[in-house]
C-alpha cells in the first residue's frame, strides 16, 4: 500500500492537485491523508507582548477546519473510480507548516506528497506557491507538483533532465522507475551540454550506469547543446509528447534556472506539466 499526502487549503488549486492524485494512483492500493494545517505564520501577534490562547485557535481555526474537512473528505471520496483500493484519512494540525508537513511524513511513513501549483495570471508561469516550493525543496519526501489546470492523462513519456553527475544513490530514482513501469511509459533522458563539450570519462561512465539501472525501461537519452539550460529543456518538453518531469532534489541547484525564478519571493514553474521530485530518504 501507498500512503499518500494531499496537503490542502481547500482552494480549486489544491483540489485540482487531489483529484489528480487519485487518477495517478487508480490502480494502487492507497491510504490519501488529506491535511489542513492551521499554520502558525499566520498567528504569530504583531505585538510582541500578546500570546496566542489555545481556546482561540481552537474554536477559531481547528474546529471549522475539521468541519470543513469532514466535508471535503466526502467529496473527495466521491471522485474515487476505485473504491475497494483507496481508503481516505482526514489530518489537521496547527504548527509552522513545514515542520507540520515533516511530522505527517514520518508518522503515517508517506510515500508520495502531491500538492497543486497556481497559474500567473496573463502569464504562461506557474506559480508553485511558498509552500509547495518549501515543501519540494524542505522535505525529504517524493513530491509531485501539479499545475492547476492540469487534466490528469496516463503519462506516455516522461522526461528526466539530468547534468549527469550522479551525486546521489541510484536507488532514489525507484520511484520513477515504478512510475514508469506501470503506465507503460517512455523515459527521455536530457543531459543539456552548454558549451559543445564532449562528456568525460565520468560523465560517460555515469550515462552507462543509467542505462543499466532502467534496462527494463524502453528509454533513450538526449544530447542537446545550448547555451541557456531553460530553452533547452523547454524546447525538448514542447517539441515532444511529455505528459511528466522528473528530477532528483539534488539536482535543483542545478536545474533551478530551469523551473524556478524567483520574483517577489514567489517561484515560477515555466511549464504546464506535472513535476515529480525525488529525495534521498535520511
Amino acid at each position: 500500500m501507498k500512503n499518500v499526502l494531499l496537503p490542502t487549503d481547500f482552494s480549486e488549486n489544491s483540489w485540482n492537485a487531489i483529484k489528480y492524485a487519485i487518477h495517478f494512483f487508480n490502480s494502487i492500493e492507497c491510504g490519501f491523508y488529506v491535511l489542513h494545517v492551521n499554520s502558525l505564520n499566520n498567528f504569530i501577534p504583531q505585538d510582541e507582548t500578546l500570546t496566542l490562547d489555545s481556546y482561540y485557535l481552537e474554536s477559531t481555526y481547528t474546529i471549522p477546519a475539521k468541519q470543513k474537512l469532514r466535508s471535503f473528505i466526502k467529496r473527495i471520496s466521491k471522485l474515487s473510480p476505485n473504491k475497494d483500493k483507496h481508503k481516505f484519512f482526514a489530518l489537521t494540525e496547527t504548527g509552522f507548516f513545514i515542520d507540520s508537513i515533516r511530522k505527517i511524513v514520518k508518522e503515517k511513513q508517506i510515500d508520495f506528497i502531491v500538492m497543486g501549483t497556481k497559474g500567473a495570471s496573463g502569464l504562461s508561469e506557474i506559480i508553485l506557491g511558498t509552500n509547495t516550493a518549501d515543501v519540494i525543496t524542505k522535505v525529504k519526501c517524493t513530491t509531485l507538483a501539479v499545475p492547476e489546470n492540469a487534466e490528469f492523462v496516463p503519462p506516455k513519456e516522461i522526461a528526466f533532465p539530468t547534468d549527469l553527475n550522479l551525486t546521489y544513490n541510484l536507488d532514489v530514482l525507484h520511484p520513477l522507475s515504478e512510475i514508469t513501469e506501470h503506465f507503460k511509459a517512455s523515459l527521455r533522458i536530457l543531459h543539456i551540454n552548454k558549451n559543445k563539450e564532449h562528456l568525460n570519462e565520468d560523465l560517460d561512465e555515469n550515462i552507462t550506469l543509467l542505462k543499466d539501472y532502467f534496462t527494463d525501461i524502453k528509454s533513450s537519452f538526449h544530447h542537446l547543446t545550448n547555451k541557456k539550460v531553460e530553452d533547452a529543456v523547454q524546447c525538448f518538453v514542447e517539441s515532444r509528447t511529455i505528459d511528466l518531469i522528473c528530477m532528483v532534489a539534488k539536482n535543483l541547484n542545478y536545474f533551478q534556472q530551469i523551473f524556478f525564478h524567483s520574483k517577489v519571493e514567489k517561484i515560477s514553474y515555466h511549464t504546464d506539466k506535472p513535476l515529480l521530485v525525488l529525495h534521498e530518504k535520511n
